[in-house]
């Protein structure tokens, strides 16, 4: 038995579903990897030792490439010093300075793990501020796994959300009504930098919406939180929204900070300080000094490298790479979001077959993308790395043509989601 299906069929057994949450792979092709053996720059392999150029980065973390030498070294530094103590180390100042200088709008910073636990203290912060409850978010936009913000309903109580209220993502006017229910008792706002939901196309943010916002939590002394956990430095080297002119008061940070270690931000303003204060936020390894050491050496990369431009570049070669070849065989691509940050789907394919299909296609030649969510270039690809995948993405096209009118439907397991994700792939 190869090591992979041995491997499933052992997590079976120990593990509920097999696997949970985001890295599952019950919703993707059969012939997708579970598990992986190893990883370095832009590639992976899986159990069986098959190898990958990876475009999804581990689902964002990986931005300077898998096993990065500078950020390893400053890793195995600290690690000999130490890493969970019974208080931090200074590499935690350190950081937060780092990150404070990085950020326009942060004054102060707080760490803890994953991009739940900082949109979680986000909103804590938010209605200590002024000690009211309202939160309004944009409907459908994805905030973490807690129970104020999971997608899945399992276990989920009316109570976890009693206080939430939402609005249209990029609408002024369903975002001033959302508001107005709120009343007096508007905490904050909490939005994405861009809407990037799974199953649909992504929207980046209009100015009017943003500017909107920033209005709105200055006129009721609320809290802007912008939740830049999958984005943030992947657009800019700054808070995403900087560009816009629209500082918020709250950003949360995660996935490619520490490039891969574990590592999530709560970064806010003087305005917020105070409110910072009075929640309770702690966690067992939340000061863990080995992945404070990691993002130091992250964000020095980040203020000092062009990986942006070359991820930018990268980004725009497989895009328009991906765009000819689709035309040639005759589909049609609808490619959303930022170039770092691609999600690729097929016009006239609400069943998601077609993406299904060609992403296998491409997997089975050594490359892995994704039918469904947005993926990643991280700045270890290399030009020959995206004309490598082109080439293989080409034959995938070619099969998909030569298949396409004997293709079924979706798998099992994502025919509700597609259900009611149909007509609004917008």
């Amino acid at each position: 038995m190869p090591r992979h299906a041995d491997l499933m069929e052992r997590a079976r057994r120990v593990i509920p579903g097999g696997m949970y949450g985001h890295q599952s792979t019950a919703r993707l092709p059969a012939s997708f990897p579970q598990f992986f053996s190893r990883a370095e720059g832009a590639r992976m392999w899986d159990a069986d030792g098959r190898e990958f150029i990876d475009y999804m980065c581990g689902y964002g973390p990986n931005l300077f490439g898998y096993g990065f030498a500078k950020v390893e070294a400053a890793v195995d530094a600290q690690r000999a010093l130490g890493d969970s103590m019974t208080g931090p180390g200074p590499v935690m100042v350190e950081l937060a300075e780092a990150m404070v200088a990085t950020v326009a709008h942060a004054d102060w910073a707080m760490f803890c793990k994953n991009g739940t636990d900082a949109t979680s203290m986000a909103l804590l912060v938010a209605r200590a501020h002024r000690g009211r409850r309202k939160i309004v978010l944009a409907r459908d936009t994805y905030h973490g796994a807690a129970a104020w913000s999971t997608p899945r309903p399992g276990g989920v109580l009316p109570e976890d959300r009693a206080h939430l209220i939402y609005c249209r993502y990029n609408d002024p006017q369903s975002l001033e009504d959302a508001v107005r229910e709120a009343g007096d008792d508007l905490a904050g706002i909490c939005v994405t930098p861009f809407r990037h939901e799974t199953f649909r196309h992504q929207h980046l943010p209009e100015l009017e919406f943003a500017r909107l916002a920033r209005e709105l939590c200055d006129r009721h002394d609320a809290l802007l939180i912008l939740d830049e956990v999958r984005a943030g430095f992947r657009l800019a080297r700054d808070c995403s929204w900087h560009d816009l002119g629209v500082e918020p008061d709250l950003s949360c940070w995660g996935k490619a900070i520490a490039n891969g270690h574990p590592l999530s931000a709560l970064l806010g303003s003087e305005r917020a300080r105070e409110a910072a204060q009075k929640p309770y936020l702690t966690g067992s390894f939340w000061f863990s000094a080995v992945p404070m050491a990691a993002a130091v050496a992250t964000l020095k990369e980040i203020r000092e490298s062009d990986y942006l431009e070359r991820t930018i570049r990268t980004g725009t070669a497989l895009r328009d790479g991906l765009q000819q070849q689709a035309a040639s065989h005759g589909f049609s691509l609808r490619q959303t979001g930022p170039v770092q940050m691609p999600q690729i789907l097929f016009e006239e394919d609400d069943d998601f077959r077609l993406g299904y299909a060609w992403v296998e296609g491409a997997l089975k030649r050594g490359i892995y993308l994704h039918p469904f969510h947005n993926m990643f270039i991280c700045a270890a690809l290399t030009e020959a790395d995206v004309r490598e995948t082109l080439e293989k993405t080409d034959l995938a096209f070619a099969d998909l043509r030569r298949d396409a009118p004997g293709l079924q439907g979706p798998p099992p397991q994502i025919a509700a989601t597609v259900a009611a994700m149909a007509g609004d792939r917008r």
